[in-house]
This record gives C-alpha cells, structure tokens and sequence, in this order.
C-alpha cells in the first residue's frame, strides 16, 4: 500500500505544481515573447525545435546584432576615411611624385614634369581612397542585407553606405580630372 500512495502523491504533485504557476501567472512571459516551452522545460524556437538543436535562440539575436553594429561602424569609419584621405594615400602619392622626378631629372618637358610629379600622385591619391570607398559601400550594403538588426545598426550602415558612395563619387572625378584638371604649360 506504501508504493500505491506513494504513486499517487507523485502523480498528483506535477498537477498542482501546474496549478500554482497559472495562478501566480508565470506563464504570462512565454506568451508575450513567443516561445514555448517543449515536455521537458526547454524553451523551443518559432519554428517548433529547441534552442539546443539548432533553433533561434535568444543568444542569436544579440551576436548578430553585436557583429553588423560592428560592421556597421566600420563602413562609416572606411567612408570617413575614403573622404578625408589615408595615411596609406599620402605614401602612394609621395612614392609616385619621387617616380615622377627620377623620370624627369634628366630633362622632360613641363607638361611631362606636371604630368609626372603632380597628375601621377593626384591620381595615385584618389585611386586609394577610391578604394577605401568602395570597401565602406559593400561592408554597408552588406550590413543592410542582413535580417533581424537594430534600428541603429541600419542607420549607422546607412550613413557609410551615403559616405562611401559619396566617396567614390569623389574618388572617380578626381581620378578623371573631373572636378579639377592638371595645370598646363603657357606653351
């Protein structure tokens, strides 16, 4: 008789622990975040399977969050950089204006002296930032396509995709002699 009662205070403690928890209202949180809770307590995801095996998690949302803000930043930093100039820049122009005076030492004329010394580094310069640019526009376009961010992660891709397209819009017509042209000789 000792093991029948014991069955029976077994079996009937589950249902008034059910009991007590829908009458203190704990089952109020699951219903307002989405989830719910598979036979053995584990929180199961949207789509039926448990956060263990594979399902969306609560971790899930947070590191993807953390990674495209991250993204996110970096593409505006790239694209402030793009517009204001690099240090790498800088090397490449005065590494192309010491080219541009070797070729010239032994005489050139003053529109290859321009050319050389001044059109190659500007162009060297723009070229780099250029693609400084380009790197901030496709982290950002990539931030943009990813799903479930932050609102200020899609303003943070938002502005370095603006930047880095301004940018390279910039880059381009510096590049091309668009926006200003070498100096020429008063031949």
């Amino acid at each position: 008789m000792d093991t029948e009662t014991t069955e029976k205070t077994a079996a009937a403690e589950p249902d008034e622990a059910d009991e007590t928890t829908t009458a203190a209202g704990d089952d109020a949180p699951d219903l307002l975040d989405g989830t719910d809770e598979g036979e053995d307590g584990r929180d199961e995801g949207e789509d039926g399977r448990d956060d263990e095996e594979g399902g969306r998690g609560a971790a899930t949302p947070e590191v993807t969050g953390v990674g495209a803000g991250a993204a996110a930043v970096v593409s505006a930093a790239l694209a402030a950089v793009a517009l204001t100039g690099t240090w790498t820049g800088r090397v490449v122009a005065e590494r192309e204006t010491l080219i541009g005076q070797i070729k010239t030492s032994a005489g050139g004329t003053p529109a290859q002296q321009i050319n050389e010394i001044y059109g190659d580094a500007w162009h060297s310069t723009a070229l780099v930032n250029g693609v400084f640019a380009l790197l901030a526009l496709i982290v950002a376009v990539l931030v943009l396509t990813l799903p479930r961010r932050p609102a200020w992660v899609r303003a943070v891709a938002v502005a370095g995709a603006v930047l880095g397209g301004l940018g390279l819009l910039l880059s381009a017509g510096t590049y091309f002699d668009l926006f200003l042209s070498l100096p020429t000789t008063g031949s």
